[in-house]
């Protein structure tokens, strides 16, 4: 059993990046979204998140007020994001081999609809759809509520044949909290902030091109 965050499926994450300098531009003198704070910020809740970014940056703004600013600009973005380089071909060589697959994302199911609008024929690729206001999710990353419920959702395979997909360290925890295995697929920038670290994860590749799929057991790709 495989599942993925939607980050690493779709572009989504250069999005957040640029929906939130708009609004330090706009609110905070141009402050730079810095990726130690958004290291911090990836895989949690947009509750936790924009909190953080309110206190952090000390906005004029309440943490509601920032997330109707934050969602307006998204609906102008997050319809055109793109499927990621590597991910098309994993997920269909899966598919056409049987392997149950899901997404779990801490975005709510309707920010998950937005973002995935482009790419509906794709996603319904994947067995289970786990979003982060999904009334079973109590705690978000690195708690592992997200994958457990995944888990139960494929029909409760064991823990140790599951394999998760993350790009976030927070959710490279939470699979470890969900005693899964883990595959780290970091930004470059994130990966200058930790060094050699890996966090635990199993494997730490630089993007989805770089799967070898029977290095985890997989079926390999046709030649």
């Amino acid at each position: 059993m495989l599942i993925l965050k939607d980050g690493l499926l779709l572009d989504t994450e250069r999005v957040y990046t640029e929906v939130t300098q708009q609004i330090l531009d706009k609110h905070a003198n141009g402050v730079k979204f810095t990726w130690d704070v958004k290291s911090k910020l990836m895989g949690r809740t947009g509750d936790e998140s924009a909190t953080m970014v309110v206190e952090t940056y000390k906005l004029p703004m309440t943490v509601p007020e920032y997330l109707e600013i934050m969602s307006t600009i998204q609906e102008d973005l997050f319809p055109h994001v793109m499927i990621l380089p590597g991910v098309e071909k994993f997920v269909r060589h899966l598919k056409a081999h049987g392997i149950p697959m899901a997404v779990a994302t801490s975005s709510t199911r309707s920010k998950f609809d937005l973002k995935t609008s482009l790419n509906k024929e794709f996603f319904e690729l994947f067995d289970v759809i786990i979003c982060g206001d999904d009334a079973e999710i109590k705690r978000g990353k690195p708690a592992p509520d997200l994958f457990l419920a995944a888990q139960k959702h494929l029909g409760n395979p064991p823990s140790e044949n599951c394999l998760v997909f993350e790009d976030a360290v927070n959710g490279v925890e939470a699979g470890l909290n969900a005693n899964m295995h883990v595959v780290w697929i970091p930004d470059e920038n994130i990966k200058c902030l930790t060094g050699d670290e890996n966090h635990g994860a199993i494997v730490v590749l630089k993007s989805m091109e770089d799967l070898v799929p029977e290095d985890f057991g997989l079926p390999p790709y046709d030649k």
